[in-house]
């Protein structure tokens, strides 16, 4: 059973960037597509990014397109995601999460394993 564990949370100011780490315990980890999602009160949990096994192909939700970045490092079981230009929008717990699938999965119903999440706090 694969365990996550994202750090790099933190509050910033509007503007600013933050970088997630998430990382993987066991070998289950290269074969599988990834993805980072986020929450905020009162709202579902939302796809933020994802990325496939490889490394080669990436998916983003419009509204992190140009701002975001996610990337993984199968030799160390880490998946990032680089945040640039953060809005107050951007405020959310952020979670990753492991894809059943090898392939970029851009649905919630896709992932199977999920980490405890990390806030990220961005003010005005």
């Amino acid at each position: 059973q694969v365990q996550l564990v994202e750090s790099g949370g933190g509050s910033v100011q509007a503007g600013g960037s933050l970088r997630l780490s998430c990382a993987a315990s066991g070998r289950t980890f290269s074969g599988y597509a990834m993805g980072w999602f986020r929450q905020a009160p009162g709202k579902e949990r939302e796809v933020v990014a994802a990325i496939d096994w490889s490394g080669s192909t990436t998916y983003y939700t419009d509204s992190v397109k140009g701002r975001f970045t996610i990337s993984r490092d199968n030799a160390k079981n880490t998946v990032y995601v680089q945040m640039n230009s953060l809005s107050p929008e951007d405020t959310a717990v952020y979670y990753c999460a492991r894809s059943k699938y090898a392939t970029v999965s851009r649905r919630r119903y896709e992932y199977d394993a999920w980490g405890q999440g990390t806030q990220v706090t961005v003010s005005s």
